[in-house]
């Protein structure tokens, strides 16, 4: 069914691209993300085109009208070609045959029309084709369900899940990123199957996760999929539910969670962060004769989760370290003045890009506390503001702004070795203090000192 629908602005080169097949006697229709975005009236990028011309057929094409190409995904009847300096997918309608690997299809035959090319697809919102003659083709009621604010499969729902088990994720990331809805029969079935995540590589659900993370809707995706996502991240069960009862919070964990996650910037480092900030509290939870609840140490059962998680999922280390010493220090006591913020900057290695993010931290887990933390928010402002004051003044709060160096440190008597990181260690600390100045003279005179009292 071809439904009427305003325009579509096709780009140049996905148009360039339909002309050349159909002048051929073949035709092509845009296809994917870009033709939901466009019926959102969100902004549509990255066309995708499907074509009942093979890659062979159209590499010829493209060949004869001086078009570049490559041959990435041929094997599942897709040619990229280049033009106007982007880059266009062409696939051939397909029809998939079993995934017995629950990824990819054991067999991929021709498709004799677009209808049978869009009944392989995950879901309805992802099932039509845009023609900008012919208009949209929405043979399963993708434009409805988007008009309703629901995700739902084309077809049996199981089937779709067992073909390709991230397909689970993808509905809880589609939840997250368009605020929308899993039918009722899409969501029990995600939820009976969620064991097939099991099989699905970690490096995908990383991925997947994090653009679900990354969502404009992540409260409330966070909140109505998390039975869903506890098979890959069962860390999340114990927050549903464990109530915070303090003069501090409103939420039990998982909800102050959600907030913290939502209200912070869509930055991966900072929404997992976030998600992981607070996983430690459910393992510290005690309530005292008062009935207030208590969390001692939570931060350092979360740094043990969020490792944990981390290194199953395939974090790079560069990408750990930053996430675990945020989720570390998120409950540090920081007064805005100076001397605090040099010694918190040397705990981040002297870092003003991870302070910064530790304030934006702060100021996230404050909006998601009691209305009576709000100050705290104005205090991470304030904390950001003094660091700069002390960038500006180019105070010491790292190894590397010390006026001393391990050859001076050398010179002063102290032998090669280990001994040198202490004394300049020693000096840092004696800085940040402030019980002496970062200048070269005085540095000398301490580091002689350390080396005759040791």
């Amino acid at each position: 069914m071809i439904t009427p629908l305003p325009a579509i602005d096709v780009p140049s080169p996905a148009r360039t691209v339909i002309q050349l097949l159909e002048d051929a006697g073949f035709e092509a229709w845009c296809v994917g993300g870009f033709v939901r975005d466009a019926v959102m009236g969100r902004p549509a990028h990255d066309v995708d085109l499907a074509s009942n011309a093979s890659w062979q057929q159209l590499k010829a094409l493209c060949d004869s009208a001086g078009i570049p190409v490559r041959e990435i995904g041929v094997k599942h009847g897709t040619l990229t070609v280049l033009l106007e300096g982007e880059a266009l997918e062409v696939t051939t309608y397909r029809i998939d045959g079993a995934y017995s690997d629950g990824r990819h299809p054991d067999q991929v035959s021709a498709a004799r029309n677009i209808e049978e090319d869009l009944k392989r697809r995950d879901f309805t919102i992802n099932a039509m084709a845009y023609h900008p003659e012919r208009g949209l083709l929405d043979p399963f009621g993708g434009q409805r369900d988007i008009e309703a604010g629901v995700i739902r499969t084309v077809g049996n729902p199981r089937e779709r899940f067992r073909e390709d088990a991230l397909r689970i994720l993808r509905a809880c990331r589609f939840v997250s990123q368009l605020g929308f809805q899993m039918d009722e029969a899409t969501f029990q079935a995600a939820l009976s199957q969620k064991s097939l995540l099991g099989g699905v590589a970690v490096e995908r659900v990383r991925d997947e996760m994090e653009r679900f993370l990354l969502g404009a809707h992540v409260h409330d995706a966070l909140l109505g999929t998390v039975d869903i996502l506890a098979f890959p991240f069962p860390e999340l069960v114990a927050m549903k539910g464990c109530q915070q009862h303090t003069p501090y919070h409103i939420y039990d964990v998982l909800e102050h969670t959600a907030w913290a996650v939502q209200n912070i910037a869509a930055d991966p480092i900072l929404r997992w962060t976030m998600l992981f900030h607070d996983m430690g509290k459910p393992g510290a939870k005690f309530e005292g004769p008062d009935g207030i609840s208590h969390f001692y140490g939570h931060a350092k059962i979360s740094v043990t989760l969020a490792a944990a998680v981390m290194e199953r999922l395939g974090f790079s280390n560069h990408r750990q370290a930053q996430i675990l010493a945020l989720v570390k220090r998120h409950d540090d006591v920081i007064e805005p003045q100076r001397r605090p913020v040099r010694r918190a900057l040397s705990r981040l290695e002297g870092n003003p890009e991870l302070f910064r993010k530790l304030c934006a931290v702060k100021k996230a887990d404050a909006s998601a506390q009691a209305p009576q933390c709000a100050p705290r928010m104005q205090l991470a402002n304030q904390l950001v503001q003094v660091m700069e004051a002390v960038l500006a003044e180019g105070e010491a709060f790292s190894l590397k702004s010390l006026a001393a160096n391990g050859r001076d440190a050398m010179d002063a008597g102290i032998p090669q070795g280990p001994a040198v990181g202490e004394a300049l260690s020693a000096a840092l600390e004696a800085v940040i203090e402030g019980a002496l100045p970062n200048q070269r003279e005085e540095l000398l005179a301490f580091l002689q000192n350390w080396a005759i009292g040791r």
